[in-house]
Order: structure tokens, then sequence, then C-alpha cells
């Protein structure tokens, strides 16, 4: 009778099944905390390993014991001393396998290791089968050199499946492989000759058992509860970094990665289900002037508030993220548009109310863009993009609380990138001209200077009003070139100049930015051959708050060069005052809008006396521009304005067609330059 079929025959299937038990269980576990050592270092990789080979060794020789305890459970030899032994080389077998297939530097490491595993195990399980060292003797038949080579085969297979391939296959290919070599082993184990040692009473070979199992369900257990321990808080710390790598730190809100994942579901989702999408942008109006005057701790309070209010307001079918900035997306399935439409109100109202934030009263109003799957498109960028444009729409609309997208949006947006391409070719083609408005005095008319205006000269379209093409111009940074040339070519045509009359330049605030204004403006003076103090160049108060010190700095510089600084459209920041205060303006600019109100605003009226009265109390002379009638004019006269700007004294004209205000005998204080040098006075001025 053969030896498999002696096994089948003789053995007690209770022990038998507890035996491969041992076996499936410690083959698991073994396998999952030795892929833990392939991705740790150091001692907690050390750690692992141990544990591995004390896990794999143990549920190794577990089984051979076991699975020989139910073929031979009356006459089962044992000697406590070689049981120790056996059980030694199984553990210190398998350590030492396991280690060596996790290593990185040994070609086929994985498979060495098995190897070394396999052989060490059938040394122990012989030993341990036989009770002495005869039990190493080689095989006795051509079946237990199949059996052991089977057995040596799959031990190299399991950890070979285990150090390469990706989980779950490696757990699955590297237990069954390792709890076939282990029970494989047993049929090589059983053909051993019996041992001197004495045979366990059968009344004891049941006590050896269960203390072996015990044994074995402690040592494994041990293993299994790491296993689980360790994978539970990998499970936890996966998640709170998922959870932090989507959400935003400062509002609590998802951020722009969640929203993307977010997005992507609910339009499969809607699509499925027949319902409607709302992608709703909301950017804050004023969230720029909160961080400037209160600071940037005031803005940080015034994004919480604003996500506290988002959270507020997002229901079952609704979702909110912060994208970036002062900018947030939402996320609204529907299926009525009046759904829809109580959302939007809802969200308005909410936005609207007021906050207290760092003792102030503070709005936190917004402008809503909303674009609709699949109205307005079917994928999520499109969706954004056209929310987007609709969002700046309504900013630009001023008091409604949200737009819809339209079509004509993409038109506008298309219309506006082409302009942007032209405007990059306008330079090199000399599409662009100068204007020239005159500034005079307005106690006696005489010509002060000339503000200096650039107009760009289309092919196709015409004159394109500057504040069309300076927006794009700034957005692009072709304002850095354009405005070199605008800086440089009146600086070249009024050095030209008979009478040494002041030119103002406009400076955008992103030239005003830019590192390297004073050295420009130096190198065009000695260029060009102009007195510095025939320069002004005209500042917002915009490009001076967003970094008051440099802006200050960059400031003083120019000033040092003898060239004049104009603070542009004062009254119309809020922070003008504390400017002034900062630096000593050559001159301030009284911004047009209350020059149109005069007539009917005693507000204006009262707003222009406090700048005149503020200029002459700080030694500096202000400017009114927009002077377009003789009432304003006389006002300005009255008051005791030092120069005045407008069509009542010259438009924006060519060099050669400059407007200059003079004496003249019948009255009127404008005369065309060919109509001046006619006049018999040309040789009191000159404009150009």
């Amino acid at each position: 009778m053969s030896r498999f079929a002696h096994v089948i025959e003789q053995s007690d299937p209770m022990l038998f099944a507890v035996a491969v038990l041992i076996a499936v269980v410690g083959a698991t576990t073994s396998i999952r905390l030795f892929h833990r050592t392939l991705s740790t270092f150091g001692s907690q990789r050390a750690g692992w390993q141990f544990l591995a080979g004390i896990t794999l060794g143990t549920s190794a020789w577990c089984t051979a014991f076991i699975g020989r305890a139910a073929v031979d459970a009356h006459g089962l030899p044992f000697d406590p001393q070689v049981a120790f032994y056996a059980l030694a080389l199984a553990v210190a077998a398998s350590g030492l396998g396991l280690i060596l297939a996790a290593s990185r530097r040994i070609p086929l490491a994985p498979e060495l290791g098995g190897l070394g595993l396999g052989l060490g195990a059938a040394a122990s399980q012989m030993i341990g089968a036989g009770q002495g060292l005869h039990g190493l003797l080689p095989p006795a038949s051509a079946a237990e050199a199949a059996s052991l080579t089977a057995a040596v085969a799959a031990a190299v297979i399991g950890l070979s499946a285990a150090a390469r391939l990706r989980p779950p296959k490696a757990f699955i290919l590297g237990a069954v492989a390792l709890v076939v070599s282990m029970i494989v082993f047993q049929f090589r184990s059983l053909g051993a000759p019996p041992a001197a040692a004495a045979g366990l009473a059968p009344e004891h070979v049941s006590i050896v058992v269960v203390v072996v199992a015990m044994a074995a369900v402690l040592v494994i257990g041990a293993g299994l509860a790491t296993v689980v321990i360790d994978g539970r808080h990998r499970s936890e710390t996966i998640r709170e970094l998922r959870r932090l790598t989507l959400c935003d730190p400062l509002t609590g809100l998802s951020n722009r990665a969640a929203f993307n994942e977010r997005i992507a579901a609910d339009l499969v989702a809607a699509d499925a289900a027949g319902d409607m999408l709302a992608v709703v942008c909301v950017d804050l109006d004023h969230f720029k002037e909160i961080n400037d005057l209160r600071g940037h701790a005031a803005g940080d309070a015034a994004l919480r508030k604003v996500g506290e209010r988002l959270a507020a307001v997002t229901d079952a079918g609704a979702f909110a993220a912060r994208i970036g900035g002062d900018e947030f997306m939402l996320l609204k399935r529907y299926r009525d548009p009046a759904m829809l439409a109580v959302f939007l109100d809802r969200l308005g109202a909410t936005l609207a109310a007021p906050e207290v934030i760092d003792g102030f009263e503070t709005s936190l109003a917004a402008s809503v863009g909303v674009a609709r799957f699949p109205l307005d498109g079917r994928d999520g960028e499109t969706l954004v993009a056209n929310a987007d444009l609709a969002m700046y729409r309504a900013k630009a609309s001023g008091r409604r609380r949200h737009c819809f997208y339209e079509t004509r949006m993409d038109e506008a947006v298309r219309a506006r990138r082409r302009l942007a391409g032209d405007l990059r070719t306008a330079l090199d083609r000399s599409q662009f001209e100068l204007r020239y408005q005159v500034q005079a005095a307005v106690s006696t008319s005489d010509v002060k200077g000339y503000e200096v205006l650039l107009r760009w000269r289309h092919p196709q379209l015409g004159y394109v009003p500057p504040s069309e093409f300076i927006p794009i111009a700034e957005e692009t940074g072709l304002i850095l070139p354009i405005g070199e040339w605008v800086l440089r070519r009146a600086c070249a045509e009024a050095a030209k100049w008979q009478k040494p009359h002041r030119i103002a330049v406009n400076l955008s605030p992103v030239q005003f930015a830019h590192f390297d204004l004073p050295r420009l403006v130096h190198q065009v003076l000695l260029d060009t051959g102009l007195a510095p103090e025939r320069l002004e160049l005209e500042i917002t108060e915009s490009a001076i708050i967003a970094d008051t010190g440099r802006a200050l700095h960059i400031l003083r510089q120019i000033k040092a060069l003898g060239v004049t600084i104009a603070m542009d459209d004062f009254g119309t920041g809020y922070s003008s005052l504390e400017t002034l205060r900062s630096f000593p303006f050559d001159k301030i600019k009284l911004d047009r809008s209350f020059m149109s109100e005069i007539g009917t605003s005693p507000q204006s009226r009262a707003i222009i006396r406090a700048v005149l009265s503020l200029g002459r109390s700080l030694s500096i002379p202000v400017l009114a521009e927009g002077v377009e009638t003789e009432e304003q004019f006389d006002f300005l006269k009255t008051e005791g304005c030092d120069e005045a700007q407008g069509f009542l004294l010259g438009r924006p004209v060519p060099l050669e067609e400059l407007f200059i205000s003079v004496p003249n005998p019948e009255g009127a204080k404008i005369m065309r330059l060919s109509d001046y040098l006619r006049s018999g006075t040309a040789g009191q001025t000159r404009g150009g």
C-alpha cells in the first residue's frame, strides 16, 4: 500500500483538519507579515521579519506535528529535546529564508529565499518525524523524492509570488503555495523509520496535540492580530491623509481635487438619472479690500465665515469647495428649475448678510455665475469655464446677485482673445500713436504741460479705446514693452520742444511692480536727453497699496533722479491720506468723477474744497481732471485750484494739433495751435 493511501486510510479526520487549518491560517498570516517587510526599513523592517519568521516556522512545525499525530496517534514517538531542535530549525529556516527573499540587492532573492526556506523546513520536519538525525536520510523511493521536490518548489513559488506580485494576488498565491508545501512535506516525513524514543501513550497524545495546537494559535494569533491592527491603522491613516488631501485647511470645505472628483461623479449620476446639474462659481466682491484694510488675518477670518455659510446652504444634493483664493465652487443636482432658483436665492441671501470681523462690520457679498448640465456643457471642464464666465459677467453688472451662462459670453471671450493676439503685433507694426492733452494753470490759463495718452489704431477695427486694450495688455504682460515705448517716444519728442513744458506719463500698476523701473526711467532720460524735471510720472493709488514698502522705495529712487511724481485719480481709493503721509508727492490729480457732479452734488463740491485745502496745507499742487464746462472751470478758479485738464482746455490730439490755453482778445480760453500762431502772440508760448 502506498504512503498516500496509508495517510488517507489511517488519518484521524479531525486532527488532519486541524493541521490543515493551522497551515492555512499560519501561511496567510506569514505572507501578510512578509509583505509588510517589503515596504518598511530599519528596525521596523527587522521587527516584521522576526514576527513573520516565528509565525511561519511555528505554523509549519505544528502542522507537521499534528499531521503526524493524525496518522500515528497510537505510536507517536516523542522526544521533547528533539522536538525543540526541530521547532528551532523551522523558525530559523523560515526567518532566514524570508530575510533573503526580501533583499533588494541579490538577484533572484525571492526564489533563493524560498529555496532556503524549503530545505530548512524539510530538514526540520524530517528530524521531528524521525525523532533523530536518521530522519535526514535521503529519499528511499521516487515518491519520496517527488514529494520533497514538490514541497521545496512550492516554497520557492510561494515567496516569489509574495515578493513579486501585488496584493491581493501576492497574498492568495503566496499563501496557497506555502500551504501546499507544508502539507506535501508531511508525506515525506510520514515515511521515516521509527525512532528509538518511546511513543506517547494514546491518552497523552490528545493532551500534547491540544498543547501544540494552543501554542500555534497563540503564535499565529499574535501575528494575525498585529496584521489586523496594522492594517486598520494604515486604513485610518490613509483615510485621514485622503481627507487632508481633499480638504481645504482654512475653511474646512473640500478643495479643488475633491471638487474635480465630485463633479465627475455627479455628471455620471445626473446623466443616468435624467437630472440636471448646476455648477455655481462664487467670487467675493470686496475681499481685496478686507485684506488691504484689515490685514491677512481678517481676510482668513472672512474666508472661514464664507466657508461656514456655504456649508450651511449645502443640502443632500449640493456640494461646496474652495478652489483657491476667494473663489468657491458649488454643485447642485436638481430636476425642476424652480429648485435651482430657490437654492440660488438662499445662497445669495446667506452671503449678503453682513459679518463682524476684527471688530468691524464687513460685507461678504459675492458675484455668482451659474452653468447648467446639459444645457451649457456636458463635461466638467466646459461647465466650470462657463460658470467662471458667468461669474465675471455678474461681477461686471454690479448689483446682480447671480448670472447664468449665455452663449454670447463665449463670443466676447473669443473677441477678447483675438484682440490680445492683435495686440502682440501692434507695436512691431507701428499701430500705436501718442496723443497730448494740455494741462493749464487755472488762474492764468498758461500751459504747464501735457499728459501723454496712448491710442491704438487697429487696421480693421479702427481706434480701439484704451479701456479695452490696456487691461488686456496688463493681463498678458505686454504693458511692459508698450509702456517703455510710450515713455521713450514721449521723452524723445518733448526733448525737441522749444518751450520746456512738462510731460506727464501714466504708469500701469504692472509697470510699477517691475523691479527695473528706476533703471529704465534713468536710461530713457539719458538716451533722449530730456531734463528729468520735465518728466512727471502718474501713479494710481492701487499701484502703491499692494506693497507699500516696496512701492515707496521705488518712488524715492525715481524722485532722486529729479523726476516728479503725481498721485493720479485721488479720492477714489480708500487710504489716500495715509499714502500722502507716507510719501511726499509733487502733485495730486483730483479724479474726474468729482467734476461731473459739481452742479448737482453739494458733497462733490465739499470734497473738492477739502482736497484743495489739503493740498495747500501740504504744499502739494492739485490738478483737477475732467474739466468740460465753464461752470466747472470758474468753480475751480474761485476755490483756488492750481491746474486743470479736460475737454474745455483741450482734447487729446497728435503733437501737431495741440490745443493750448492762451489769452485771447475774443475772450475764448481755447485756440487751435494753428489759430494761436496766426493770432500774433506766438512768441509768448509754444507747445511743441
